[in-house]
């Protein structure tokens, strides 16, 4: 089951769990249980496309590190 598929299914549930003869401590092991699940797939999903924004065509990720050169390197001081 892909993570977009997890969503709309615990989405769904969430969304028919009030309408169901369930009993209120059943239902709020299903809500705590349902909003762990969403935070951890969104948290994943979130950071797959930040991953996906930040890569280079190389498959290299850019960072912000840089060596400065003063110019001969066998001038060494």
């Amino acid at each position: 089951m892909t993570k977009e598929s997890l969503i709309f299914f615990f989405g769904a549930l969430i969304l028919i769990t009030p309408h169901v003869g369930i009993p209120e401590n059943w239902k709020f092991y299903i809500y705590t249980a349902t909003g762990a699940v969403l935070m951890i797939v969104g948290y994943s999903l979130r950071r797959k496309s930040y991953i996906r924004s930040i890569e280079k065509e190389d498959g290299e990720r850019d960072t912000d590190s840089f060596s400065e050169s003063t110019g001969n390197s066998n001038n060494i001081q």
